[in-house]
């Protein structure tokens, strides 16, 4: 395929990477939609058997966790994605249940599928990107919780 001659190469790149970025967060959308729609079929086309987790909060809240083995059809908890960004092979999500219920999902993807999942409950995240050798770091995400006015959360800071 011959590139279009007013394109760049960083230009074929960067639009790669959009791609990758918007293909990944559809297929994260997928999972949230399967989930509440209980199709356990595409959440198991769309994430790995061997799903890499991590989690942060009150050992109660392992919604997500529940909800991806099966171990819970408790239909109580409900995650509605507020706000969605991909960055990369990352996808960042954050949504709140009422006042006391905040979580935010950083779901890894590769190729498409999703290969690690890092949850926080009840926590404020804010996502930075290596951006050198020495160190150096740019924000790209932070969530933004709206139960924050009302009570403390714990802060941390992921870097990718």
């Amino acid at each position: 395929m011959k590139p279009n001659s007013g394109e760049t190469a960083a230009e074929r790149v960067s639009g790669t990477a959009e791609d990758d970025e918007s293909r990944n967060r559809r297929t994260v959308k997928t999972v949230y939609k399967a989930l509440r729609d209980g199709e356990t079929e595409d959440v198991a086309k769309v994430v790995r058997a061997e799903l890499e987790w991590w989690y942060h909060g009150p050992p109660e809240c392992h919604h997500m966790m529940r909800a991806l083995t099966g171990e819970s059809t408790d239909k109580g908890f409900k995650f509605r994605p507020r706000r969605i960004r991909a960055v990369g092979e990352r996808v960042m999500v954050e949504g709140w249940e009422g006042a006391r219920e905040y979580w935010v999902h950083v779901w890894r993807l590769k190729q498409g599928i999703v290969a690690q999942l890092r949850e926080y409950f009840n926590t404020s995240l804010t996502v930075v990107l290596r951006v050198s050798e020495d160190g150096d770091e740019a924000r790209v995400w932070r969530s933004n919780p709206k139960v924050r006015a009302r009570r403390s959360l714990p802060e941390l800071v992921l870097s990718i």
